[in-house]
C-alpha cells in the first residue's frame, strides 16, 4: 500500500464573521513557490462564502484575508458559494464552484487574470429536474441503477411547492484543452462523468438534452468497490502525468457506524480521459485523527486542491467539515501503485 503523510492542521475557522463557523474545501492551485488557497469560509447558521489565503511552500502561512474573497451576488448563490477548485488555462484561472439558492446546489463558473478580480460566467450544469434526467438518461443504454435511486431526496425531503432541479456538484476543470475542447467532470450520483465544450456559452438547455439522450458514455467512474459503495464524486483538478491523468477523487463509504468520506485515487487516459486506466482498490486516506472524526460532518476527508513541490504531491482537504489539513505523498510512488492496478493488465 501507498505510504501517505499526515501534515496536519492547516487552517482552522477564526473570530471573523464570515468563516467563524467552519472553513473547508479549498482549491489550490501552485504559482512559482506560493500556492493560492481559495476555500469554503462557512459563517454560524451555515452561510457560506469562499475565503483566501497564501502560502510559502506547500504548508508556510504568509498571507489570508479578513474578509471573503468570493460571495453570493445573484439569486442562484444567493444562500452560498462552496467548494472552489481552481486552475489555469492559457493564462487564465477558472474557478469553479457549488452555487446554492437555498433549495438548488449547482455547479459554477467564474474566472480571472489576476486573482483579485473576478467574473462570473453562471450555472455551467444542466438546468434540468431530476424527472427529466431520469426521462432522458432512460432512453440512453442501460446505466448504474443507482442513478435512479435518488427520488427520495428530490420528492420527500423538499417542500414540494419549490423547483427542485437536477444537484449537480463538483465541477473540476482538466488544467488545459483537450482535442482543443473545454473538459471538466462533473458528479451525479453516484458516478463521475465528463463534458467536452468548446464554449461555456454552449452548454444550454438543447445542449445537455442531448447529453442525457447519451448518457452512458459521459460517465468515467461508477462506485466499485467497498469504500464507494455509496457514491463517488471528484476531488482535485486532475493532474497530468507521463502515464495519464491522475485524479484524486472522494468516496462514501457506508457503514453500520454512519458513513465514511475518503480520500481515492485513479487514472485516466490522457488523450481520452473518459477511459479509465487504474484505480486503487483501497483509500488513498481515511479519517483517522480526531479532528478528522469529529466536526460538523464526522468521519470526512474531502480531498480538493493539490500542489507539487519536489517528489512530494501535497494534498489539500476539508476535514470532518469544520477545517483544512494537509497529506502529503510521493507522486512516482502513488504512480508506481496505480499502475500495479492496471485495468489493462488484467486483460
Amino acid at each position: 500500500m501507498i505510504v501517505v503523510k499526515k501534515e496536519g492542521l492547516l487552517l482552522s475557522k477564526t473570530d471573523f464573521g464570515f468563516e467563524n463557523g467552519g472553513v473547508l474545501n479549498p482549491g489550490a492551485i501552485r504559482e512559482n513557490d506560493n500556492v493560492h488557497l481559495l476555500y469554503r469560509a462557512v459563517r454560524k447558521g451555515n452561510f457560506s462564502t469562499i475565503g483566501y489565503c497564501k502560502l510559502e511552500g506547500p504548508l508556510n502561512i504568509v498571507e489570508r484575508w479578513e474578509k471573503p474573497f468570493i460571495v453570493g451576488e445573484h439569486q442562484y448563490e444567493s444562500h452560498g458559494v462552496e467548494d472552489p477548485r481552481i486552475v489555469k488555462i492559457d493564462g487564465l484561472f477558472y474557478i469553479t464552484y457549488t452555487a446554492f439558492d437555498g433549495v438548488n446546489a449547482c455547479g459554477a463558473l467564474a474566472t480571472s487574470e489576476n486573482l483579485w478580480q473576478i467574473s462570473k460566467h453562471g450555472i455551467i450544469v444542466p438546468p434540468v429536474s431530476y424527472a427529466e434526467f431520469v426521462f432522458l438518461s432512460e432512453k440512453a443504454a442501460a446505466v448504474n441503477e443507482k442513478y435512479y435511486r435518488n427520488y427520495k431526496f428530490y420528492y420527500q425531503e423538499v417542500d414540494p411547492d419549490k423547483k427542485m432541479m437536477l444537484w449537480d456538484k463538483d465541477v473540476i476543470l482538466f488544467p488545459r484543452k483537450i482535442k482543443n475542447k473545454f473538459a471538466f467532470l462533473h458528479r451525479i450520483r453516484p458516478g463521475i462523468q465528463i463534458v467536452y465544450v468548446d464554449d461555456f456559452k454552449d452548454l444550454t438547455k438543447e445542449f445537455w438534452n442531448e447529453y442525457f439522450r447519451n448518457f452512458h458514455d459521459k460517465i468515467v467512474m461508477d462506485p466499485v468497490f467497498k469504500h464507494e459503495q455509496g457514491y463517488i464524486g471528484g476531488g482535485c483538478p486532475p493532474i497530468e502525468t507521463e502515464y495519464g491523468w491522475l485524479l484524486i477523487y472522494h468516496s462514501i463509504e457506508v457503514t453500520s457506524n454512519g458513513s465514511i468520506c475518503n480520500a481515492c485515487a485513479a487514472l485516466l487516459d490522457s488523450e481520452n480521459p473518459e477511459k479509465e486506466i487504474s484505480r486503487l482498490p483501497y483509500p488513498l486516506f481515511v479519517p483517522e485523527f480526531e479532528w478528522e472524526h469529529n466536526g460538523e460532518v464526522n468521519d470526512v476527508v474531502f480531498p480538493t486542491g493539490t500542489a507539487l513541490f519536489g517528489e512530494n504531491l501535497y494534498i489539500y482537504y476539508g476535514a470532518a467539515d469544520s477545517c483544512i489539513a494537509v497529506a502529503s505523498v510521493n507522486l512516482q510512488d502513488l504512480l508506481t501503485e496505480l499502475l500495479t492496478y492496471s485495468l489493462k493488465s488484467k486483460l
